[in-house]
C-alpha cells in the first residue's frame, strides 16, 4: 500500500513512499548500478595503468614495478566489483534473470545484446587472469595474446553500462563518470602510440638482421 506522502528523491519519480517490496528492489538496483559504476572504473584504472606500463612509463616515485603492482590488484579488484555487481542484479527480485546468462553471453534474458557484453567483458578479465597465473606454463606468447584480447572488456563494459542504464543516464555525474573513463583511457592510448620504446625497437631490428 502506497501513502500519498511526498517522498525524498531517492524513493523514485513516483512521489509516494513505496512499499517494502518496492524499496528492496530499489535497493537492489541501487546496489546493482553503483557495483557496476565502481567496477568500470576500477577496469578503467586497470586499461590505463596497463597501457602505461606496456610503455615503459615509469618514475623516481612510481617504478616500473609499482605500476604492475597496481595495475594487477586494480583488475582482481574490478573483478571481484563484478561479481557482487552480477550477484545483485541476478537477486534482484523480479529481475528475470538466472545465472546462465552470467556465463554464456547472449543467452535468452531481456536485453541479450547489452547484457551479453558484460558476460563477455567478465570472461575476458578471468581470462587473463587465468593465464597470467600461468603463464609459465602455456608460454609468453599465448599469455600475451589473451592479455592483448583482455583489453576488449573495457569498451564492452562501457557499451554495457551505457546500453542498460537508462535512469543513470539522466544523472550528470554519471555521464561526468563515463565521459571521464572515456577520456583517461584515449590519453592513455594516444601516450602510448606517442612513445618512442627503444627496446622494442631495438628488437625488431635485431629480428629484421636475422631474416
Amino acid at each position: 500500500m502506497n501513502v500519498d506522502i511526498p517522498a525524498p528523491p531517492w524513493f523514485g519519480a513516483t512521489g509516494t513512499r513505496p512499499t517494502v517490496a518496492v524499496a528492496v528492489e530499489d535497493g537492489f538496483t541501487a546496489a546493482g548500478h553503483a557495483m557496476g559504476l565502481v567496477a568500470m572504473l576500477l577496469l578503467t584504472a586497470t586499461v590505463v595503468l596497463g597501457t602505461l606500463h606496456s610503455g615503459r612509463v615509469s618514475s623516481a616515485k612510481w617504478p616500473r614495478f609499482a605500476v604492475h603492482a597496481v595495475h594487477r590488484n586494480a583488475s582482481l579488484l574490478a573483478i571481484a566489483f563484478l561479481v557482487v555487481h552480477i550477484v545483485v542484479a541476478i537477486g534482484k527480485p523480479g529481475s528475470g534473470l538466472s545465472w546462465p546468462v552470467a556465463v554464456v553471453p547472449y543467452s535468452t534474458a531481456p536485453h541479450p545484446i547489452w547484457l551479453g557484453m558484460g558476460t563477455v567483458a567478465l570472461e575476458l578479465l578471468l581470462a587473463a587472469i587465468v593465464t597470467g597465473l600461468l603463464r609459465l606454463r602455456i608460454g609468453f606468447r599465448s599469455w600475451r595474446a589473451v592479455h592483448v584480447a583482455a583489453y576488449a572488456s573495457w569498451p564492452l563494459a562501457l557499451a554495457h553500462g551505457l546500453g542498460l542504464g537508462t535512469t543513470d543516464m539522466t544523472r550528470g555525474w554519471v555521464m561526468a563518470v563515463y565521459l571521464g573513463c572515456a577520456v583517461a583511457v584515449a590519453a592513455a592510448i594516444t601516450r602510448r602510440c606517442l612513445t618512442v620504446d627503444a627496446d622494442r625497437d631495438a628488437r625488431r631490428a635485431a629480428q629484421a638482421g636475422q631474416r
